[in-house]
């Protein structure tokens, strides 16, 4: 039996096999009207491709918390029931499928109101759907970036309670399992390291300190979040920076705290936090960051970053690297890669009766 087609458990819930697919956004829900931050067709299309083509896990893309919390204004919330109602379609695809559907609940912080992409991403302002970024302290994120508002104690707490709604809303949308965004820049991360962090309160200053929102937020979702259903975090292991940032080391001794408090997994990627660092990229570059938090402490890893190719993905499950593999630009490309490396290594996945032919 394929590594990469075992079923792997986590709580009460079982997801059949280890092909996972992470949060990728796609800027492409309404930014304003009654339709506001819900998904459709193009979602449905994007996300049902992905199920049918025997993915064991897709976790939605980063999905706001609030309206100031998503990246972009084509982002999708889940701030409301009305866009509840929206996922619900999506989940019950995947869920017919043979899929287990996840979310990825986020606050983009200082890095918020930008662009789409292909538009070329730039800051926008309160003349072109954009708005006032929030962040831990006033520090750009680059000379491109507005500086964030800093936050208050009183603001801080109204976002923890946020996730916490945003949570009962997945719940309700038919998600089972939550991830908490705590990578890549956005608010999370930016309380987590000091290269963007300054405050010299209580959520400022030492790593207890630091990480505090951190925990608050995890708290707070897991106390709405069902006891049999995982709850995973998202962590940039790295900052990318030689000195002031957010390290390796912190990342480990995290990895146990969240587990502490009710954490199931940790999706490991690196970066985003600080612009203009060196990434040293390649096959699998992600991966030995995944494998040090599995070395070192309990928590179940998922490993990310350039993973291609299946005998890549099985290597790094036999080696005992990671639990799981998350293949992001990869699922672009090959809706059904899951079903191709079950081919090439012998595993099993489930294919839809009508593409039966194409087995």
């Amino acid at each position: 039996m394929s590594a990469l087609f075992e079923p792997f458990t986590l709580r009460d819930l079982t997801i059949p096999n280890r092909v996972w697919m992470p949060p990728m956004c796609q800027y492409s829900a309404a930014p304003e009207g009654p339709d506001v931050g819900a998904p459709h067709d193009w979602h449905f299309a994007h996300y049902g491709a992905r199920a049918a083509g025997g993915t064991g896990l897709i976790i939605v893309e980063a999905t706001g918390v609030s309206p100031e919390g998503r990246i972009s204004p084509y982002d999708l919330g889940i701030w409301s029931d009305t866009q509840v109602e929206a996922f619900r379609r999506i989940t019950r695809f995947l869920v017919a499928q043979g899929t287990v559907p996840g979310i990825q609940l986020a606050h983009a912080g200082r890095k918020a109101s930008t662009d789409q992409p292909w538009k070329g991403g730039a800051p926008l302002g309160p003349d072109a759907l954009g708005w006032q970024p929030l962040g831990p302290s006033p520090v750009s994120f680059d000379e491109r970036h507005a500086v964030p508002t800093e936050l208050t104690v009183t603001q801080i707490k109204e976002i923890v309670r946020q996730f916490a709604d945003a949570a009962r809303r997945a719940l309700a949308a038919g998600f089972e399992v939550a991830e908490i965004h705590g990578a890549h820049g956005y608010l999370i991360a930016n309380f987590l390291s000091p290269h963007s962090n300054r405050r010299t309160d209580e959520y400022g200053g030492s790593y207890a300190n630091r990480t505090r929102f951190a925990l608050e937020v995890v708290d707070a979702v897991r106390e709405v979040w069902p006891d049999d259903k995982p709850l995973f975090f998202r962590i940039s292991a790295t900052d990318w920076l030689d000195e002031g940032g957010w390290t390796p080391d912190d990342t480990v001794r995290l990895a146990s705290d969240l587990q502490a408090h009710g954490i199931d997994l940790l999706d490991v990627s690196t970066g985003g936090n600080a612009a203009g660092v060196h990434i040293p990229t390649g096959p699998g570059y992600q991966v030995p960051f995944a494998a040090r938090v599995k070395a070192e402490t309990s928590l179940p890893v998922a490993a990310v970053g350039m993973i291609t190719e299946p005998e890549q993905a099985e290597k790094i499950l036999v080696n005992g690297e990671a639990d799981a593999v998350l293949l992001g630009r990869e699922l672009l490309r090959s809706p059904s890669w899951a079903r191709q490396a079950a081919r090439e290594l012998g595993g099993d996945v489930r294919v839809p009766e009508q593409y039966h032919r194409s087995v």
